[in-house]
């Protein structure tokens, strides 16, 4: 049977057709309306002039007393009667209360101004001026630069901030202007950034299809956002937040005594992940080990964490003992039984998978549990190790980082600058989700990323500022939330209880002593003796996954 073909006015071409012919009904009415306003403004005007008018009146005869509209009315009338006996005294009336009317009815809002006062035009010329060497060459006939010249041609848009600097700027720039090259585009940069204002941070658009650069101010990151449970699934961590116009997602969040939406950086963990493990970098006081305790507080929620601190400063020490927790190291030896034993977890975790997808089963429950192994600062290990005759730590990291995404593992490692170069080629290779944290050279952020940043640096950021990239998508900058150690005597109040809250409860060591059970009326059947457990090993956790 012959399909029978749909009516015309269900097909693609009729629904495109109706479509257009909407849009155009919409812009006539537009139009229409528009020169309507146009023509019809005189009439709008006398209008409301007549209505004032009418109003000033109504108030004038509620504000006499009752005594004197008696007087006043016969004076209106007095009026009335002089100017009808006039010659042409009612054409001169109409048209002196049409004129009134007309100046009542103005529109008294004060315009704007079209261009910039001379304080903001004098800026703009400085920053001509200074472009000109850049912009300009000695062959070009119609040169757009040139010193004694006019903004206005090289300038197409431009707005001020509150403070009479710069805030936003589109520049057009000669096509032979190497806008291709870093090097030029770094001068340039450089050059705005220190004639626009300093300590401000500034984002380059390079357009160089049409010649053209956009100059924006950006706002500052909230820096005071305490640490608090985050709106996400299992899988998503939130590493910082970033500019609206960055992300297309926000998260409530509680700021102080209200509740805002601010744009996260999310970044997603697990076996469908393409970014499995993080490297945070930057320099002391830069804000890496708070990122480490934001991330530990966040994957409590749905895994268990195991924690190597290389540098000793007891910055974690809040999590010892807690639920999903399963060691807080800080000793050599301790950090090489703890590794040695996550490399033995997650070989044990990948046979369990593959034996559970063979039988055609899902995989195993505690295969399924998450797990993060956070090391901050492995290269003082690195240079313990050497000086024992050792084996380094992050040797040990190589299973986990290579098949952790399969078995359900994940691995974040912070490191200093200073010691950069004692990272493993493992954790160079397979950390394809990296931070920068602290005020670092453009220099150190791009080794780093692998991509230069799309904004200037400052020179003095507050803990826990930097840039984020997430494999090879676009740097953004980051603000890590603010989660500070909780036994610190620098920390405030607020502060320290809000990280308290988000801590698990402590749990009974395993070479303690298991509480007494109490006593009970009814002796009908003997209480069940108590095990005391040995504490685990490596040694033991080995021998029982082989």
């Amino acid at each position: 049977m012959a399909r029978r073909p749909l009516p015309r006015i269900l097909s693609k071409d009729s629904a495109q057709i109706a479509r257009t012919q909407i849009a155009r009904s919409r812009e006539l009415a537009r139009t229409a309306a528009d020169s309507a306003t146009d023509v019809l403004h005189p009439l709008i005007t006398v209008s409301r002039g007549l209505r004032r008018l009418a109003s000033a009146g109504r108030r004038r005869w509620a504000e006499t007393p009752k005594d004197k509209r008696g007087p006043l009315m016969f004076l209106v009338a007095s009026l009335f009667l002089v100017v009808a006996l006039l010659p042409y005294g009612p054409l001169l009336t109409v048209i002196t209360v049409m004129g009134a009317a007309a100046w009542q009815g103005r529109d008294r809002n004060p315009s704007a101004s079209d261009g910039p006062d001379e304080s903001q035009s004098e800026r703009l010329q400085a920053l001509y001026e200074a472009l000109v060497p850049y912009f300009s060459g000695p062959d070009d006939p119609a040169p757009l630069y040139a010193h004694g010249g006019e903004w206005e041609n090289a300038f197409t848009d431009h707005e001020f901030d509150d403070t009479g600097r710069v805030g936003h700027l589109v520049i057009r720039y000669p096509a032979y202007f190497p806008d291709g090259e870093p090097a030029a585009r770094a001068r340039i940069e450089h050059l705005l950034t220190v004639k626009a204002g300093r300590g401000r941070e500034y984002r380059f658009a390079w357009d160089e299809e049409g010649n053209r650069l956009t100059v924006t101010v950006l706002a500052p990151l909230p820096a005071d956002v305490p640490a608090q449970r985050f709106v996400t699934a299992p899988g998503e961590t939130v590493l910082g937040f970033t500019d609206p116009s960055e992300v297309q997602r926000t998260l409530p969040l509680s700021y102080g005594e209200e509740h805002i939406d601010v744009p996260p950086i999310v970044w997603r963990t697990g076996i469908r992940s393409t970014e499995p493990h993080l490297l945070a970098m930057g320099h002391p006081g830069s804000g890496t080990s708070t990122l480490l305790r934001s991330v530990a507080l966040q994957a409590l929620e749905y895994g268990d964490v195991l924690i190597v601190d290389g540098g000793g400063t007891g910055e974690y020490a809040c999590l010892t003992g807690r639920d999903g927790v399963l060691a807080v190291e800080c000793a050599l030896a301790g950090a090489l039984a703890s590794l040695e034993w996550a490399a033995q977890e997650t070989e044990r975790r990948l046979v369990a998978i593959n034996l559970a997808r063979q039988a055609g089963e899902p995989p195993p429950a505690d295969t399924r549990r998450p797990l993060w192994i956070l090391l901050d600062r492995p290269g003082v290990f690195a240079h313990l190790a050497g000086a024992e005759g050792r084996k380094d730590p992050q040797a040990l990291l190589q299973v986990p980082l290579r098949h952790g995404r399969a078995a359900n593992v994940t691995v974040v490692v912070a490191e200093q600058f200073e010691s950069g170069e004692a990272l493993s080629e493992a954790v160079r290779q397979h950390t394809r989700a990296r931070v920068v944290l602290g005020a670092a050279a453009p220099q150190q952020v791009e080794a780093v990323l692998g991509a230069p940043p799309h904004t200037t640096t400052l020179v003095h950021m507050p803990p826990g500022r930097g840039y984020a990239r997430l494999g090879s998508g676009p740097v953004h900058r980051l603000q890590v939330p603010r989660t500070p150690d909780p036994y610190d005597d620098a920390t405030s109040d607020a502060d320290r209880q809000a990280v308290l809250a988000l801590l698990p409860a402590r749990t009974t060591p395993a070479d303690a002593e298991a509480p007494v059970p109490p006593e009970t009326t009814d002796t009908t059947e003997p209480p069940e003796p108590v095990i005391e457990r040995a504490p685990l090993t490596a040694e033991a956790v080995g021998a029982e996954t082989a």
